[in-house]
């Protein structure tokens, strides 16, 4: 599979390392497997193939850095290449419809990174797209495809700690100075860069529909949210009570609350640890996530597949989720004015 990067920026270096990986392990695919079943993807090899920027410089500069065959100086010029099967869209969120669609309409299959789209009808519009042209499009939110979710939801699943009611999750970093996140007009503030890492974290454990959303920001001079609180209700009467922030770090916790004791998550963002607890606050269990080669790689195996099979959205992050998660940032938002 020829694959392609679309904007060399910061998490495209990241992509570019599991991608050598994955090629790496082409002949042996199958060491890269969540919990459940090897991500298997037949006789399909990895090919790292073309990457274009807006700088024909900076392009041949990442090409020659992680050795992809081709380098160009315009993201159009890139996608008239017949010879490419999937792009991974590692642009700004505020750009990503504009160049998703672009992929689409070119005829490529499309990755692209989170925060999918800035807004829920953005995000209908480049699924529609995708449906018509037959053309698989992926939302890249690393933890849905990552061993360690299925991990969660098979000890959630054993009843361990009973049925779970409740949850809280946060994530923080201290990036208020970062001009991306300041900028409204980029769609900048906490909420779509690490709020949706404990939004799908809660979406991933409580699947019904939500019933309320109760909500507090506090605003940048500029006018994007610095720090936010989310509380979810849902019809069935389970909570998640979420926090994302780019002033600080936070302790990148979830947990996971039930009738019989709670399971710790260490680091919603990449998860490294389990734990399981009883109602004494007692450790009764602790699970090790598997080695990665940097966590993206379970994305792209996963796009791979889905392509072999001739799909259109990924099993772990289908559309159906995706427009989930799109609709109730809308709404959060909303709820902020």
């Amino acid at each position: 599979m020829k694959f392609a990067i679309l904007a060399p920026g910061k998490i495209a270096q990241s992509m570019a390392k599991a991608a050598v990986g994955i090629q790496q392990m082409s002949g042996d695919i199958t060491k890269i497997s969540d919990s459940k079943e090897n991500k298997s993807i037949g006789g399909t090899q990895m090919e790292l193939y073309a990457v274009a920027s807006r700088s024909l410089d900076r392009a041949e500069e990442f090409a020659a850095q992680w050795g992809f065959e081709k380098a160009y100086g315009s993201y159009e010029e890139m996608l008239e290449d017949e010879a490419i099967e999937l792009v991974y869209v590692a642009s700004p969120h505020s750009h990503h419809y504009q160049h998703a669609k672009m992929c689409l309409e070119h005829g490529k299959n499309v990755l692209v990174e989170k925060a999918f789209t800035v807004n829920a009808k953005q995000a209908e519009e480049l699924i529609n797209l995708a449906r018509e042209g037959k053309l698989l499009l992926a939302e890249a939110i690393w933890t849905r495809y990552m061993p360690s979710r299925s991990m969660i939801d098979d000890i959630v699943a054993s009843g361990i700690i009973g049925e779970p009611v409740s949850l809280t999750a946060n994530l923080g970093y201290a990036m208020k100075y970062k001009e991306r996140l300041r900028n409204p007009e980029l769609a900048g503030g906490a909420l779509l860069d690490v709020g949706v890492y404990p939004i799908n974290f809660a979406m991933m454990v409580f699947h019904k529909e939500i019933e309320k959303i109760d909500t507090s920001v506090v605003m940048s001079p500029e006018g994007v949210d610095w720090i936010n609180s989310v509380t979810l209700t849902f019809e069935d009467g389970k909570m998640a009570v979420l926090h994302s922030s780019m002033l600080t770090p936070t302790d990148r916790l979830g947990v996971i609350y039930g009738e019989k004791g709670y399971i710790e998550v260490q680091n919603i963002n990449n998860c490294e640890e389990i734990r399981v607890f009883d109602t004494e606050h007692q450790i009764i269990a602790c699970h090790k996530v598997p080695d990665q080669i940097n966590g993206y790689e379970y994305e792209v195996i996963s796009c791979m597949k889905a392509m072999e099979e001739g799909k259109v959205e990924c099993e772990e992050m289908p559309h159906s989720e995706t427009l989930r998660v799109m609709r109730l940032l809308d709404a959060i938002r909303e709820k902020w004015g």
